[in-house]
C-alpha cells in the first residue's frame, strides 16, 4: 500500500497570478501579527514572499500572493530570512543550520522585561547558527506601524550586526519599505535595541516629576491659603472650590512655570558661553539633560494651559456663580439701586482676557510646530523663529496676562493670608527672571559678543599665550 505524500509547500494565490520568478525572494519564519504585517509590506514593495511554518497547511491567514512552506524548504528559497518568532522557540533553528549557513538572519524579537536573558536574543541566535549572518532590526516597529506604513508611524529602522554586507542587505529592504536606517554598529548593540521598546517614556520622566512636584506644591499651598484659612479664621466651609476654583489656579501657575523652564536653560547656556568665551566646551550634564527635555516641558505646559482655558469657560455655568449673580440681582432690585459702570475694571478685564487669548493662540502654534509632521516641513530658520522668537513672545504674553490678573492686589494686606503671598505672585518669579535675563542678552554689546562666540570666535587667554611664547 503506497503512502500518501503531502506537498511540502502550499500556494495561497492562484497559479495564474503567481509572483514573477524574477522578483527577489524573502523568507519569513513566523505567521503571527508582526510576520503578516511585515509580509504585506514586502509584497507591496515588489518582493516575492515565502513563509516558513511548522504547519504550512494550517498556519492561518497570510497576505495574498505569499507562499507557505515548511521551515526547511522555505530556508532554501531565499538568502534573507526574517525570524519573527520568540526566543523560547529558537530551538528548531538548530536543525536548520545547514540550510541557513551563509544566509542573512534578521532577528526582530523583543523580550517582556529587561535583562531577561544573560545575552541579547540576536547574540544567542548567532551562537545557535554560527554560519549565518545575524542582523538585529525591525524590533522597534510594531505590527501596526508596518501595516499602516511609515507615514503613520516611526520612520526609523535601527539595525546592528557584525557583517557589513548583511547589514547593507537589510538596509536596502528597509529603504524600499519607506523607512530610514540607523546603523548602531556591531551585534553587541543588540541588547540596547532590544531594551529600547521596553522603555516607558524615558524623555518624559524629568518633565513629569517637575509637573507632579509643582502641581502638588501649588495645590497644597493654595488649599491652605484659600480653603483652610477661610474655615479656621472665618468659619466658612468653601471646600467645594477645590474642584473648580482651586484647580483653575493650579493649572495656569504650573503651566507658566513650565513654559519659562523651557527657555531658562537657553539663557543659562548663553551666560555660560559668555563666561567661557567659547562654544566648544560642553555644558554641564544637568544642563544638557534639561535642554533635551524642553519639548516635553512645553507640551505639558500647553496641556495645562488648555485645561485652564476650559475651566475658565465653565466657570459661568457653575452653581456657585449663578447663585451669587442671582443674589446680587435680587439685592439690587430690593434696594432699587444699580451698581455704576466701572471703566477701569472694564479695561482691566478686557485686557486680561485679550492678552490671555493671544498668549494661548501662540501657545498652540508652538505646540503644533513641535509635532514631527509639521517641524519636518519647516526650514531650520522657520522652526527657530517660531520656537525661539515667538516662544519668548508667548512667555511675555502669558506673564503679562498673570500680572493683569493680579493688578494692584499685591498692595492690599488682606491678600497676604497668614503672611503668605498669593499663588499667582509665586508663579511670576521664574518667568519674570527669564524675561529679564533674556533682555540682558539682547543688549547690543552683549548680543554682539554672544553672536561672535556662536559663530566660532574664541576669547584667548593672554596669560597662557605669554607663557606658551616664553616656553617656545
Amino acid at each position: 500500500m503506497s503512502e500518501e505524500v503531502k506537498p511540502e509547500s502550499m500556494s495561497l494565490y492562484p497559479a495564474s497570478a503567481a509572483a514573477n520568478p524574477e522578483q527577489e525572494a524573502v523568507c519569513i519564519f513566523g505567521t503571527g501579527d508582526l510576520g503578516r504585517s511585515l509580509g504585506q509590506r514586502l509584497l507591496q514593495s515588489g518582493y516575492r514572499l515565502v513563509y516558513g511554518s511548522r504547519r504550512p497547511h494550517s498556519c492561518g491567514p497570510v497576505p495574498p500572493g505569499a507562499q507557505v512552506m515548511s521551515h526547511e524548504v522555505a530556508a532554501q528559497s531565499a538568502s534573507l530570512v526574517f525570524v519573527c518568532v520568540q526566543r523560547e522557540h529558537y530551538d528548531f533553528l538548530e536543525t536548520l543550520a545547514p540550510q541557513l549557513n551563509g544566509k542573512v538572519l534578521v532577528d526582530v524579537s523583543n523580550n517582556l522585561k529587561k535583562n531577561m536573558y544573560p545575552e541579547a536574543n540576536a547574540e544567542y541566535l548567532q551562537k545557535l547558527i554560527p554560519g549565518a549572518h545575524v542582523v538585529k532590526a525591525f524590533n522597534t516597529l510594531s505590527a501596526w506601524a508596518l501595516q499602516n506604513g511609515p507615514s503613520d508611524a516611526n520612520r526609523q529602522v535601527y539595525l546592528c550586526g557584525n557583517n557589513p554586507e548583511a547589514k547593507q542587505a537589510v538596509a536596502v529592504i528597509s529603504t524600499k519599505l519607506g523607512f530610514t536606517v540607523q546603523d548602531r554598529g556591531s551585534l553587541s548593540a543588540a541588547r540596547e535595541l532590544e531594551d529600547f521598546p521596553l522603555q516607558l517614556f524615558p524623555e518624559w520622566r524629568l518633565p513629569m516629576r517637575l509637573t507632579i512636584g509643582l502641581t502638588a506644591f501649588f495645590f497644597f499651598y493654595l488649599l491652605t491659603r484659600d480653603v483652610i484659612y477661610a474655615y479656621v479664621d472665618e468659619g466658612r466651609d468653601i471646600s467645594f472650590r477645590i474642584m473648580m476654583s482651586l484647580a483653575n489656579k493650579v493649572f495656569p501657575s504650573v503651566s507658566l512655570i513650565l513654559l519659562s523652564l523651557c527657555y531658562l536653560p537657553g539663557v543659562i547656556a548663553g551666560f555660560f558661553q559668555l563666561y567661557r568665551g567659547t562654544k566648544y566646551k560642553r555644558f554641564p550634564d544637568w544642563l544638557d539633560r534639561w535642554m533635551l527635555c524642553r519639548k516635553q516641558l512645553g507640551l505639558i505646559a500647553l496641556a495645562l494651559a488648555s485645561l485652564h482655558v476650559l475651566y475658565t469657560l465653565l466657570i459661568p455655568i457653575r452653581y456657585y456663580v449663578r447663585f451669587r449673580l442671582a443674589g446680587s440681582t435680587i439685592s439690587q432690585i430690593k434696594s432699587n439701586k444699580t451698581s455704576p459702570f466701572d471703566t477701569t475694571m472694564a479695561w482691566r478685564t478686557d485686557s486680561y482676557y485679550a492678552i490671555g487669548a493671544l498668549g494661548f493662540g501662540l501657545y498652540l502654534l508652538l505646540g503644533i510646530s513641535s509635532l514631527p509632521s509639521v517641524s519636518n516641513a519647516l526650514s531650520w530658520r522657520e522652526f527657530s523663529f517660531i520656537q525661539s522668537k515667538l516662544g519668548y513672545l508667548t512667555l511675555f504674553f502669558c506673564t503679562f496676562h498673570t500680572y493683569l490678573y493680579g493688578w494692584d492686589r499685591f498692595l492690599y494686606i488682606s491678600q497676604y493670608k497668614w503672611y503668605t503671598p498669593p499663588g499667582y505672585m509665586l508663579c511670576l518669579v521664574v518667568p519674570s527672571l527669564v524675561l529679564v535675563f533674556r533682555l540682558l542678552l539682547l543688549l547690543p554689546c552683549v548680543d554682539k559678543s554672544l553672536s561672535r562666540i556662536r559663530q566660532g570666535w574664541e576669547r584667548t587667554d593672554t596669560e597662557n599665550d605669554s607663557k606658551k611664547s616664553l616656553l617656545a
